[in-house]
């Protein structure tokens, strides 16, 4: 299985970005970390390990950048403002300097976006914004409200990326079109934020899956097993 160690100075972010790449060839997946990981993190955990027939096959590659929740979410010692402006340009950087780079390697030209945990939120949010670029997004046990991120502060960025409350407005017929899975579990911590997105989708009469696994918890066994169980839904050919 073919692995590849990228770094760059990010000009949206301005600071350097590290980033890894699994495969040779295939439908690019961008795949985020959890709260606050690292870029080797999916690695780590087997996520990757779990999608290695896919990838030896060239059916997929798979890019796995770092996150800067540090500086942004998680960083109490400056203001929401200055919090959500970080993760805006965060958001810019994936669009910008990786999507819009691999996008075009298939003849699709989208791409997958997939997390676990707070890499869940990533990936809808991310797919949510720009939904002309991503054909399929797999969140496992994802929770998409940034409101406790920000000690009350609101303003159009904190709304427009919190995927439930901007969701209900959101109307480009991309979203119709895309594979959207929710993945979850009824002891997931996450489970309610699952549940109301669903919702929130279904009001919409947006297709997708609600995927409930039964008595399993918050954490990377269950994610090992619905990774792969979500590449299979991809039409490579």
């Amino acid at each position: 299985m073919k692995e590849e160690y990228f770094k760059w100075y990010s000009p949206n972010l301005s600071r350097e970005i590290e980033m890894l790449v699994f495969g040779h060839a295939g439908y690019p997946v961008i795949l985020f970390p959890t709260s606050m990981g690292s870029f080797h993190e999916n690695k780590d955990q087997g996520l990757i390990e779990s999608a290695r027939w896919y990838i030896e096959q060239g059916l997929i590659q798979i890019f796995c950048p770092n996150s800067i929740d540090k500086d942004s979410f998680y960083n109490k010692k400056i203001h929401p403002v200055h919090r959500i402006q970080n993760h805006v340009w965060y958001d810019k950087m994936i669009c910008h300097e990786i999507v819009e780079r691999v996008k075009n390697n298939t003849r699709a030209a989208k791409v997958v976006v997939a997390g676990c945990s707070f890499g869940g939120y990533h990936a809808v949010n991310f797919a949510f914004r720009h939904p002309g670029y991503v054909s399929h997004v797999f969140s496992m046990s994802g929770a998409f409200s940034i409101k406790s991120f920000m000690d009350g502060h609101w303003d159009d960025d904190v709304f427009y990326n919190s995927p439930e409350d901007y969701l209900h407005g959101l109307n480009d017929g991309e979203l119709w079109n895309m594979d959207i899975i929710l993945g979850t579990s009824n002891w997931d911590i996450c489970f309610d934020a699952n549940l109301k997105l669903s919702k929130i989708l279904a009001q919409k009469d947006v297709p997708h899956w609600l995927d409930v696994r039964q008595d399993r918890e918050h954490d990377w066994p269950v994610w090992r097993e619905m990774f792969p169980h979500y590449l299979s839904r991809i039409k490579f050919f």
